[in-house]
């Protein structure tokens, strides 16, 4: 396919938000509206990639800064028309067929912008825009045709009539067009209308008065759905997750409640994966094949080696497991946490930036953070390394084979040499050489007959 060039409108504050964000940076699937419609015009390669920002211009280009976008200010928005108009100038010495799109339209796919390119070419319009028909299309502007079932032109809904509030078949926003033709159709357009704006529409009639104008309806009216509300972001949401988790199901990956689980738009899950309900799969996850996640976890920014196992009630943040692992239940992993192959993390444990050796075991209530633990080390119930003097943060270095006692403290900076036992109860403030025994308990003592002076007491109280 020949290659285009892309404009997105991206300008709108979203009034029907009412938020202080710009609408296309609130989220769907963990990532912003507008993220999602660069993602899908990406896939056509297109030669020039503009976007016109507004409203809270700063935000938008900072939060989708990439070297391949043409930002473009509206400084004052005065209709999608004008918005265009801005973009007249990153749009120069561009021939062939310009995409516009708005960026508030997050399920549209490629696919579906290379059916409208194809067509566009096929009919040798100069114009094509996308339709859909909605049951209620209260806020869209109405595709209105002629006798023989022509495009005659659009109207937006606050200068329709009733004749035409009944139009079910709306326009979505989406144009295909020659761009040598697009100043041209701009200059003589007006403003003269119920919002005093630049309607982009108006450039239709023009258009049809030049060359051949087509339309493409497509079916899936939810995927051409835009955003200007929080329901209807909602209503997008769901969507957008029974889309995910049927795609996954069709690669092979098992979800056993497929509508209690939410998952972000990037997410990527091996074959013969086992998700359990209410599974959280957030933004950067990426999860291998084979694995099983348990009820109620939430992942993000993390990788998961395949055949790992977490368990129940885990929430895992910046984590890197590097083969079949087990984790949990009721495991906190924090950023910077990392796990060899055959690694254990058990109930009630906290890591933070701690690397965890092969066939490591932190099987109970513990806490290691700032560490570093070598391969085929045990770490006792209710250990944890004191990695923070009030000032700084310091490291624990337990190197391999070394077993620790339960209810230990590590005072950092301190290493444990190869193969060392640390006893149970020891708290640890200096190295301990490679094969030693740590001990730091004092005496057990006695005192007898305490059992009857501790009834005396009670009685004289």
């Amino acid at each position: 396919m020949n290659r285009c060039s892309v404009l997105v409108l991206a300008a709108g504050q979203g009034t029907r938000m009412r938020s202080r964000l710009p609408k296309v940076l609130h989220r769907l699937a963990g990532r912003p509206l507008l993220w999602h419609i660069l993602r899908a015009v990406r896939g056509l390669r297109p030669e020039r990639l503009a976007v016109v920002t507004g409203f809270g211009a700063e935000l938008v280009e900072q939060e989708l800064a990439a070297p391949d976008i043409h930002w473009v200010r509206q400084e004052e928005r005065r209709g999608t028309g004008h918005a265009v108009m801005c973009a007249l100038s990153v749009l120069e010495g561009l021939s062939g067929d310009l995409l516009i799109l708005n960026g508030d339209h997050p399920l549209v796919e490629t696919g579906v912008l290379e059916a409208l390119l194809e067509r566009h070419r096929q009919e040798g319009n100069v114009l094509t825009l996308l339709s859909t028909l909605l049951e209620v299309p209260d806020g869209y502007g109405r595709v209105v045709r002629d006798a023989r079932g022509g495009l005659e032109r659009i109207v937006e809904e606050k200068d329709a009539d009733a004749a035409v509030r009944a139009v079910t078949e709306v326009n979505t926003g989406f144009y295909c067009l020659d761009v040598v033709r697009l100043a041209g159709w701009l200059a003589r357009i007006t403003d003269r209308n119920a919002q005093n704006e630049y309607y982009l529409p108006d450039i239709v009639p023009l258009a049809i008065a030049e060359g051949r104008v087509g339309v493409m309806r497509a079916g899936d009216a939810v995927a051409l759905s835009g955003v200007n509300d929080r329901a209807q972001l909602a209503g997008l949401e769901v969507a957008m997750r029974a889309r995910l988790t049927a795609r996954f199901m069709a690669e092979g990956v098992t979800f056993v409640d497929p509508a209690s689980c939410w998952l972000a738009a990037d997410v990527e899950i091996g074959p013969d994966t086992v998700i359990e309900p209410q599974v959280v799969l957030g933004p950067g996850s990426v999860v291998g094949e084979g694995c099983h996640i348990g009820p109620f976890c939430q992942i993000q920014e993390s990788r998961i080696g395949s055949g790992s196992r977490i368990y129940a009630f885990c929430h895992l943040d910046g984590v890197v497991i590097d083969g079949a692992s087990e984790v949990g239940p009721y495991a906190r992993l924090r950023p910077g946490t990392r796990l060899a192959s055959r690694a254990k993390v058990g109930n009630f444990c906290e890591l933070k930036k701690a690397v965890i050796g092969e066939g490591s075991k932190i099987n109970h209530l513990s806490y290691i953070g700032d560490a570093e633990v070598g391969s085929g080390v045990n770490v006792g119930a209710g250990t944890i390394t004191c990695n923070y003097d009030g000032v700084h943060k310091h490291r624990t270095v337990i190197e391999d084979r070394v077993f620790v006692g339960s209810d230990v403290q590590f005072v950092a900076p301190v290493r444990v040499g190869v193969g060392a036992t640390i006893g149970a109860g020891t708290t640890v403030t200096r190295d301990v050489p490679a094969f030693s025994l740590a001990v730091s308990r004092t005496a057990q003592t006695h005192i007898e007959g305490w059992a009857e002076r501790r009834e005396r007491l009670k009685k004289d109280k």
